[in-house]
């Protein structure tokens, strides 16, 4: 559990336990998983207050999973604010988004070096996915209503037009479609990733933020931050299936490694709930000490 407030990451039980906590850099936001998910990478955004002074706060900090501690850091250097954050599993290198300036970085984890910079084109660069093969990356501006999809190879850049405030976004288990949460439309737009262009349109609730795909493929996930709800779709019919009420306003989601729970953080109650889709309601809810501010829950 990356807890933003705290600047920490967190170890629980499913019962809401706490194993451990290990200190991150300044207000973290994202975190992905090493392929052999040994190790964890977490992006640390730092503030606007640090920023301004100029101390610093922009890392990517790297954690033991098992030691439960953090193993190293690596720096943005001039690249300022680091929020999204993939993982290309064959490769091992990560995508990395900052919004100061806005770019795209690929870095080498192992090397802890950034191997190159994008010009996403774009404003608010926040959050990241890789296409099939890593070949491409997809960049969600969500001040700017645009992805950029970003040949890694060739620098190749195509802006793709969404709704408005695009954020969370996944890819289809063939690879030829990405899902992005327009957070300000009530929307998804589908993206083809083959021509890189918006091929449709998923209408769902008010504010999605972050979204994942069933093991099956068969249902789109997603946080519904203005309702205070779980919902999901069906990507087939391209239509909203149910949902699920929650207490607070959820700012992400991720599923349980077979699928069957949203993991969702609702960082200002300090509260992660454990939502069962196949049942229909919350069943479990796990909570922080005040003012923790847990944002990204992951499984391990």
């Amino acid at each position: 559990m990356l807890q933003k407030g705290a600047s920490s990451l967190a170890w629980y039980t499913r019962q809401g336990k706490l194993l451990a906590t290990a200190p991150t850099g300044l207000h973290p936001h994202e975190m992905v998983f090493s392929s052999d998910r040994k190790l964890v990478y977490t992006t640390d955004n730092g503030t606007m207050r640090i920023e301004q002074a100029g101390t610093g706060g922009n890392t990517i900090s790297i954690f033991d999973i098992a030691k439960r501690r953090r193993v190293g850091t690596i720096s943005t250097g001039q690249f300022r604010r680091p929020h999204g954050i993939d993982l290309d599993a064959k490769s091992g290198r990560l995508a990395v988004t900052t919004e100061l300036p806005d770019q795209l970085l690929i870095i080498d984890p192992a090397k802890k070096a950034v191997l190159r910079t994008y010009d996403t084109k774009g404003k608010t660069s926040h959050m990241v996915s890789f296409g099939p093969g890593g070949r491409w990356a997809y960049v969600s501006n969500s001040n700017s209503s645009t992805v950029s999809a970003i040949n890694l190879e060739t620098g190749e850049l195509k802006l793709i037009p969404t709704e408005a405030r695009p954020e969370g976004s996944v890819l289809s288990r063939d690879g030829r479609e990405l899902y992005v949460c327009n957070r300000e439309a009530a929307s998804l737009t589908v993206i083809d990733t083959e021509k890189n262009v918006a091929k449709a349109r998923i209408a769902t609730g008010k504010g999605p933020v972050r979204i994942a795909l069933t093991p099956d493929g068969t249902r789109l996930v997603y946080a519904l931050m203005h309702e205070k709800k779980v919902a999901w779709a069906d990507p087939s019919t391209r239509r909203q299936l149910d949902y699920v009420l929650l207490p607070a306003e959820p700012v992400s989601l991720h599923l349980s490694k077979d699928g069957k729970l949203a993991l969702v953080g609702a960082e200002q109650a300090d509260r992660v709930y454990l939502v069962s889709l196949a049942e229909r309601k919350i069943i479990a809810e796990i909570a922080t000490e005040k003012g923790a501010g847990p944002d990204p829950v992951m499984e391990y």
